[in-house]
């Protein structure tokens, strides 16, 4: 087992290898997931230096505090995610880069086509999903946080609840609230134009 080359361990296996001081397991850690920790970050601010700024704060966190990780309690997954999740959100209480919408108001207009519009999976197949990462950035941060999980990076609600650390139904309220709004800011107003593109795809796989 001790041989076992470390591409075949799993995240859970490596985190108490990288609480014991191994420097490979580190290494192996961070090749598989700085990717995912930046398309998340980026996902969620918008700007390539915050996203490499929470990379960089996420694995020195995981350094420091590998040997607080507790596998029957948590999976490496949602426990790194967890990290991520809120690394982005100090970086952007602290940045404030962009105005959140109204969530009284943007969507009022809209309700009642809202309700059978999905602006994730319609929109973004006849406009182009680049449209709806920009218009995700303007939504408040808690909304943002659950539709980019869940919806850009395709998380479940449960992985999604583990990772936010709140129970499913708050994320499925929160991601349908995030759809409302993202339906209202879309049909009814103009999205911000300079965001970087983003490659798509399923955030701690």
């Amino acid at each position: 087992m001790t041989d076992r080359p470390l591409t075949s361990v799993s995240d859970n296996d490596l985190l108490p290898r990288i609480a014991a001081g191994d420097r490979a397991a580190f290494a192996e850690l961070y090749r598989r997931r700085r990717l995912d920790v930046y398309r998340f970050a980026l996902h969620m601010s918008g700007a390539p230096a915050t996203a490499e700024d929470v990379v960089q704060d996420v694995f020195v966190i995981v350094m420091r505090e590998a040997i607080r990780f507790r596998p029957g309690r948590s999976r490496a997954v949602a426990w790194l995610c967890r990290i991520a999740r809120n690394c982005a959100r100090q970086r952007l209480e602290r940045d404030r880069p962009f105005l959140a919408l109204d969530e009284n108001s943007q969507a009022s207009g809209n309700r009642g086509l809202v309700l059978d519009l999905d602006p994730v999976a319609d929109l973004a197949r006849a406009e182009g999903i680049e449209r709806v990462r920009k218009a995700v950035l303007t939504l408040p941060l808690h909304y943002r946080e659950a539709i980019v999980l869940c919806e850009l990076e395709e998380m479940s609600y449960a992985e999604a609840a583990e990772a936010i650390g709140c129970a499913i139904g708050t994320v499925r309220s929160r991601v349908h609230r995030g759809r409302e709004l993202l339906a209202g800011k879309l049909i009814g107003g103009a999205v911000p134009t300079k965001t970087p593109k983003v490659a798509g795809g399923r955030c701690f796989a």
